[in-house]
């Protein structure tokens, strides 16, 4: 497991409207405060300037300014660099990236940075050319003008974050910070993260449609007949579990459970199961050295031939190469009745 360094850039020739001080500080504060009970290397969090050291500006309408030793050309040694956004007449009125920007991105990528971007950061890395035939996303107010300016991205609007390996995007504002907890999650596995979005007091998973994003939480809906039954499913996920069960555990038709599950997970009742069961094979590769044959009948998955091609398509590596990225993980803990 590895945290690495973590550059965000603010660019300073425009102004930061109030409106995106909030995708700044979600890198800075998931990156930037170090987690001593939780691991013992954090990010490594620096602010990265088109001018470093740049002091007060006369004229900041959030009264903010920024001092920072970093610059552009930093970003280039960086193991992660974040875009939070770009300036608003950069989207809405046509105005160019700054030149300097650019090239800084395209040097860092070529150097192996992990390039991510939150809301109109896209923009920046779609300017780059680093999203040139990949899904991306961004705040849906914003992808139409995503993808007319940029054919070659393939922009998706549906989901909250879209994570192609090395190049990552996010929709605009909370789904941010859904994005940045995912790259704790990558880097220092499930529990760091939960525990530090408990900390935040956000759910660690929110629902989604793209395959890497698996949601361990069970809605919070108003309708009370919904979330009970899928705690009551989760205590359950080693057991055989079918739509009609859940929808008579929720006292409702097997078509009324369904449209009110995928309202309330973005997804189908089979799916949400799956999710689920992956997400408790995940929790158990990490923090148990139980074989994989008992990881597969725990998690409700089955055989471990099921197990390996259900964990393999969804997470993208097998649960054996998943393991071996946790080596920290207690060998003599068992989950209760094992």
């Amino acid at each position: 497991m590895n945290a690495g360094s973590v550059a965000v850039v603010v660019t300073q020739d425009v102004d930061v409207p109030s409106w995106d001080l909030y995708e700044l500080s979600i890198p800075c504060t998931l990156f930037g405060k170090p987690q001593p009970d939780l691991v013992d290397t954090w990010y490594d969090l620096r602010l990265c300037a088109d001018e470093a050291g740049t002091g007060p500006r006369d004229g900041s309408p959030a009264g903010l300014s920024l001092r920072t030793p970093y610059g552009l050309d930093d970003l280039a040694d960086a193991d992660t660099v974040i875009v939070p956004s770009v300036p608003d007449a950069c989207v809405e009125d046509g105005m160019p990236l700054p030149p300097k920007l650019i090239s800084a991105l395209r040097r860092a990528h070529e150097a192996g940075a992990r390039m991510v971007s939150l809301c109109t950061g896209a923009f920046a890395l779609a300017e780059a050319g680093l999203l040139d035939g990949r899904r991306a996303t961004a705040h849906w107010m914003h992808t139409a003008q995503l993808a007319e300016r940029y054919p070659k991205v393939r922009v998706d609007d549906s989901v909250l974050y879209v994570d192609d390996g090395d190049v990552l995007t996010s929709a605009g504002l909370t789904a941010g910070l859904d994005l940045c907890l995912h790259l704790v999650r990558r880097d220092l596995g499930s529990h760091v993260a939960n525990q530090l979005a408990r900390r935040m007091v956000v759910p660690a998973h929110r629902p989604g449609g793209q395959a890497q994003f698996i949601d361990l939480s069970v809605p919070t809906a108003d309708d009370e007949g919904l979330g009970p039954v899928l705690e009551w499913a989760l205590q359950r996920l080693d057991q055989p579990l079918t739509v009609d069960d859940l929808a008579r555990r929720a006292a409702m038709s097997p078509r009324t459970f369904y449209r009110r599950i995928q309202a309330a997970t973005g997804t189908t009742p089979v799916q949400w199961l799956l999710n689920q069961r992956i997400g408790r094979a995940q929790g158990l590769l990490e923090a148990t050295d139980l074989p994989v044959e008992r990881v597969g009948e725990l998690s409700g998955l089955g055989t471990a031939n099921n197990l390996r091609h259900h964990f393999t398509r969804h997470v993208g590596v097998s649960p054996t190469e998943y393991r071996r990225a946790f080596p920290g993980a207690a060998p003599h803990s068992r989950p209760s009745g094992v």
